[in-house]
């Protein structure tokens, strides 16, 4: 009897030990896409470095990071609920996961390009020449959007000239054909193709500096839910940018992973305007002018029937920024915060 009394007596506190015991639980796993192009390179340098994974794990959850070669499939798939965030320029977060329905939230403004974005013409050497002519480009792209405010600028429309929609991953071949005359793009597109014979650079994003916003967008439902991603992914971004800064050699794994070398991806950062510390992007996102270019980038989406088919005019979708809402402020699908940025900056992740 007394040894079946103990034996009760220790399965009894077994059992209290066990309901006693912290919880052991599965980290909750998360998933980040990127494309190729200067500003995003730091994403592939982190997960190849382990700098994402020493944040996921600070904050205990996954990270996965995965590269996409074609940058449409990559926003698709963010918008389609795969990814919980994507690298992505601000027009085209808004013509992509926005319109489709996708609130979303640009939890880190990286850079805004300041050249590495151009119009490059076979036959001429002003953008004037580009009329008449078939402009080979990523329709309702970035790079759409720059070839409509350039042509805007000498008194020209998409009217005189016959846009043809080409994949990211088939521009430069596709201008070494004779058929192919001129191309809109970004780098590291524009500097292979510069390096081809007969190729004019006519006109460039340093014509409208801040314009081109290259953002990492992330769903805003999970990030209120999970802000502890947001802190994660901020933390290891700004790590990165304190490297690329300092170290030569990180840029140049950057560099060689984008398809360069040191010396090219050097060039195309002197056509970018990197907010390397996260004060500089929280005053960036805090300025009036922000606003005024989502603007920009409404009407001229509205204009190419970018915003949806119940769309009445360019503030169908509101666009909510620190410095107020542009467009309807009941059908907020994208914003601009700066809460995590501003975060990092004071040293609070």
């Amino acid at each position: 009897m007394k040894k079946l009394t103990t034996s009760l007596l220790l399965s009894a506190s077994l059992v209290i030990g066990a309901l006693n015991a912290p919880l052991v639980h599965a980290k909750e796993d998360f998933k980040v896409c990127w494309s190729i192009y200067v500003g995003w390179m730091p994403w592939e340098y982190g997960n190849q470095s382990g700098i994402v994974k020493k944040w996921a794990d600070k904050y205990d959850i996954n990270i996965d990071v995965v590269q996409f070669n074609d940058y449409v499939e990559s926003m698709n798939q963010y918008t389609a609920g795969e990814f919980d965030a994507c690298t992505m320029a601000n027009i085209d977060a808004l013509t992509i996961p926005a319109a489709g329905g996708v609130d979303s939230t640009a939890l880190i403004v990286g850079d805004f390009s300041n050249g590495n974005d151009a119009v490059i013409l076979k036959n001429g050497d002003s953008l004037s020449d580009a009329k008449g002519q078939n402009i080979n480009l990523v329709e309702l792209s970035v790079s759409h959007y720059l070839l409509a405010r350039g042509l805007e600028s000498i008194g020209l429309s998409e009217r005189d000239v016959r846009v043809v929609n080409t994949s990211d991953a088939d521009l430069v071949a596709a201008f070494t054909t004779s058929d192919v005359t001129a191309v809109s793009t970004w780098n590291p597109l524009v500097s292979e193709i510069l390096d081809m014979p007969n190729s004019n650079k006519v006109f460039d994003s340093s014509q409208i500096p801040g314009e081109i916003i290259d953002t990492l967008i992330v769903n805003t439902e999970v990030l209120n839910k999970h802000p502890k991603l947001g802190k994660a992914l901020v933390g290891a971004w700004y790590e990165i940018m304190d490297k690329m800064k300092q170290e030569e050699s990180v840029r140049e794994h950057m560099g060689k992973a984008s398809g360069t070398d040191l010396s090219g991806f050097e060039s195309q950062l002197a056509s970018t305007k990197m907010f390397y510390q996260a004060k500089d992007a929280v005053e960036f996102v805090k300025s009036p002018a922000l606003k005024d270019t989502m603007q920009y980038v409404a009407e001229f989406s509205f204009d190419h029937g970018l915003l949806g088919d119940g769309a009445a005019d360019a503030g169908f979708i509101g666009i909510e920024t620190p410095s107020g809402v542009f467009g309807d402020k009941a059908n907020i699908k994208l914003r601009f915060d700066p809460r995590y940025m501003e975060m990092a900056a004071k040293g609070d992740l």
